[in-house]
């Protein structure tokens, strides 16, 4: 069939489409039909809608959560592109700028939430762009997502509202729209052998030498912790959040992910300052195993602290060492989860991360520096003011990652293979937080998945990563959950990322529009030349 008589045919279905018959009375009985439609909540949503936009596309963002922004809004302050400012363009590069103009400066790497928040919300205002909030897709099967042969015509959310569309952008940090529209996807970690990454599947803390870590001990057990409820005695039980792995191997393969913690802005100003108070549900022994370390010798305080720009009080609280914020084990089956269920796990985080910092402040187990100085912080009231101070939404640092037909790797990473058909650049660490906390064969907790190499100089990110295989979906863009393995995910998880791609998706979703053909039929060198006059850096 030729593009353009299918193209046709597309339209005609999309104007058959109708919302569900329990749309509520708000909802639009022949709902328009969207150049684009952006279903996404992270920060590469916003720049995504805004590439569109920018174009001339009717465009309409339709955002599951309440806010913009994704975690560039929602604590995560401390951007991490290794001060490779220079790798990024485009929209992202506005975002960043528009940053450090808010603080009177020509660079800054480390913002206040609200300032994120702010940033994005002007640029959509100034835009003009469509977006509706907390419209999550139904991910009730043969409900959310309609399909006119290979092609998604519309989607509909829990609230009955149906969006019609041409061109599809799924920029979740779970991959919902992808999934239900049967794009190819795994979870978890790669064995070694499937890609030949030595950094792949298990990777045991007690590793000598630990060549898949370069950062020696840090975020790792450095002394012998007992794992077991009565200490000594295995017929007890394993302490929470402690798993016992028989044979566990490096490189081997699961679908188990890294963990999850909250990015908490916290400040020591007096005036701004809320105390961080017992949370409802809290139990000493979901932090016995950080307590045991300490009484075993490791008195490095478990927190990477991160000066925010601003007045000088805030900080981005981020997991460290080897009990910290981060819950592992606890987010495994997110991914795949209903919303429910997803809730569950995001409060059991955030009656843990709460506990965490109770417990760092008050409790005689915990060497008096480290209460005295986790007690001066609090969180802040002028950070999500209609939300006690409390991020919006938990940090998901790995999630599904779609199978396209370029998949990235290690390999990628390290230079020793190329992309000719860069849509984007990465150049952050091959970096995950741990996976699980297990018992080794002696008998102590110790991590497994933690993981650092940092690439030799940045590299390409492949337009077919963003793109599902041939033969699936024919105009459906994921710039979040990228075609990548476990490892080379871990570099390209990174906010400015995620912004360049969602501005490469978009511009490709356009220029698929143009020449009426599916994303997997799109010449690069056309697409090339618009990512150029889009700003968008593609080369080291």
């Amino acid at each position: 069939m030729q593009p353009r008589l299918l193209s046709t045919l597309l339209v005609l279905a999309l104007a058959a489409v109708t919302p569900a018959s329990a749309a509520p009375a708000n909802a639009t009985v022949n709902p328009p039909i969207y150049d684009v439609i952006v279903y996404g909540d992270s920060s590469g949503a916003v720049t995504a809608a805004l590439s569109a936009q920018r174009e001339g596309r009717s465009v309409i963002l339709v955002n599951p959560t309440a806010f913009p922004g994704g975690m560039s809004a929602s604590g995560l302050g401390a951007s991490d592109f290794l001060g490779k400012r220079n790798t990024f363009g485009g929209i992202a590069s506005e975002f960043y700028d528009a940053i450090a103009a808010a603080y009177g400066e020509k660079y800054i790497r480390s913002f206040e939430p609200h300032v994120g928040r702010r940033v994005f919300e002007k640029l959509i205002a100034d835009a003009g762009l469509t977006v509706v909030f907390n419209e999550a897709l139904d991910r009730t099967s043969g409900k959310g997502v309609t399909f006119v042969g290979k092609r998604i015509a519309a989607i509909t959310t829990l609230s009955g509202r149906t969006y019609r569309g041409r061109m599809f952008i799924d920029a979740t940090y779970v991959g919902d729209l992808m999934a239900a529209a049967g794009v190819s996807y795994t979870v978890g970690r790669e064995a070694e052998a499937q890609y030949g990454e030595d950094m792949a599947g298990v990777r045991r803390g007690d590793t000598k030498p630990r060549v898949h870590y370069t950062q020696r001990d840090k975020d790792h057990f450095i002394k012998d912790v007992d794992p077991y409820v009565r200490p000594g005695d295995p017929a007890s039980g394993l302490l929470p959040y402690v798993f016992r792995i028989e044979g566990l191997a490096n490189g081997q393969g699961d679908r188990k992910i890294q963990a999850y913690n909250y990015r908490v802005c916290l400040t020591t100003d007096p005036a701004l300052r809320i105390p961080i108070g017992k949370p409802p549900g809290y139990r000493e022994i979901d932090h016995e195993l950080l307590l045991r370390n300490f009484e075993a010798g490791d008195s490095r305080l478990p927190a990477l602290i991160e000066p925010l720009a601003g007045p000088g009080s805030k900080v981005d609280w981020n997991n460290m060492h080897a009990v910290g914020s981060d819950l592992p084990g606890a987010n495994w089956d997110y991914p795949e989860a209903g919303y429910e269920r997803r809730r569950e796990i995001e409060r059991e985080h955030e009656t843990y991360i709460r506990g965490f910092l109770w417990t760092l402040a008050h409790s005689p187990r915990v060497p008096a520096a480290i209460r005295t100085k986790v007690a001066a912080y609090g969180l802040s009231k002028d950070e999500f003011t209609d939300n006690g101070g409390w991020p919006y939404m938990i940090y998901i640092r790995e999630a599904r990652r779609m199978v396209g037909d370029y998949v990235m790797t290690q390999h990628d990473c390290e230079g020793k293979r190329s992309a000719p058909d860069p849509v984007g650049l990465g150049s952050f660490g091959m970096d995950s937080h741990v996976v699980q906390h297990f018992v080794t064969e002696r008998g102590f907790a110790l991590s497994d998945g933690v993981i650092w190499r940092v690439p030799p100089k940045p590299y390409g990110i492949s337009y077919r990563a963003i793109v599902p295989r041939r033969g699936e979906c024919e105009n459906l863009l994921v710039p979040i959950c990228v075609s990548a393995t476990h490892v080379a995910h871990g570099s390209i998880r990174m906010e400015p990322v995620f912004m360049a791609l969602g501005h490469s998706a978009a511009v490709a979703a356009g220029a698929a529009l143009d020449r009426d053909v599916g994303v997997q039929d799109l010449p690069y060198p056309v697409l090339r030349e618009r990512l150029l006059a889009a700003k968008q850096i593609l080369q080291p």
